[in-house]
């Protein structure tokens, strides 16, 4: 199930596109200002923004800048009453890849959906990932760092690939399991815990520098320095 993540302050509106996407199949999250919109992008993995431009605290555009900043390529979807072209060029230059001016027909916001989907589904998913020195490459299912080849089971390399493809993300302990185990967490194991362990050691251990790491009380994350 693809997952959005929606910023909207107008209760009205936010029911109206929650209501239309989740009969569409999605699972939207929905979120009333720009500090929970960054909170919520920068520690769950979505695969759209849905953000409009004028907020409570922060607006859409000024989230889109920072999340960007950050590294977070998500595709997102600025959605306004302001139709200048000054505010659409505003809006593509900050790192939206669309903006879609209100009043809207649902039929026209869903089609702009799906095409950001279909566009971020695109990239070669064979592609080799690397992180620093780190390199991973999911056709070979060869794992390197520098000159070094690091064997590792299938769970350990799902779980490094996952980590690999959300870089500079903080992803929970249940987000891991539920993409790589196919489950959601018990709350009474530690598997996530126990293979971050066996990764580290297989590619940190010895290494000047690490790129595994906790963030406590959230998760874990890979990452440079």
């Amino acid at each position: 199930m693809k997952r959005i993540l929606l910023v909207e302050d107008d209760p009205r509106v936010a029911r109206f596109i929650t209501k239309g996407l989740t009969a569409e199949g999605y699972r939207v999250d929905a979120v009333e200002n720009g500090a929970a919109a960054l909170e919520k992008a920068t520690s769950e993995v979505y695969d759209v923004f849905l953000f409009d431009f004028m907020l409570p605290d922060k607006s859409g555009l000024e989230v889109c800048i920072e999340l960007r900043e950050q590294g977070i390529r998500t595709p997102l979807l600025l959605v306004t009453a302001r139709d200048a072209v000054s505010d659409r060029v505003a809006g593509l230059r900050a790192g939206a890849d669309d903006y879609l001016t209100k009043p809207f027909a649902f039929e026209e916001l869903l089609a702009r959906i799906e095409a950001l989907v279909r566009r971020s589904s695109g990239a070669d998913p064979s592609r080799a990932i690397r992180v620093e020195d780190l390199e991973l490459d999911p056709r070979s299912h060869e794992v390197r760092r520098g000159e070094r080849r690091i064997e590792l089971t299938s769970t350990e390399f799902s779980l490094l690939e996952y980590l690999m493809r959300n870089q500079g993300r903080v992803l929970s302990r249940v987000l891991i399991e539920e993409q790589v185990w196919g489950h959601r967490a018990d709350n009474a194991t530690n598997v996530v815990d126990v293979y971050i362990g066996r990764l580290r050691k297989k590619i940190d251990e010895g290494a000047a520098q690490p790129l595994i790491h906790t963030v406590r009380g959230v998760g874990y994350v890979v990452k440079a320095g």
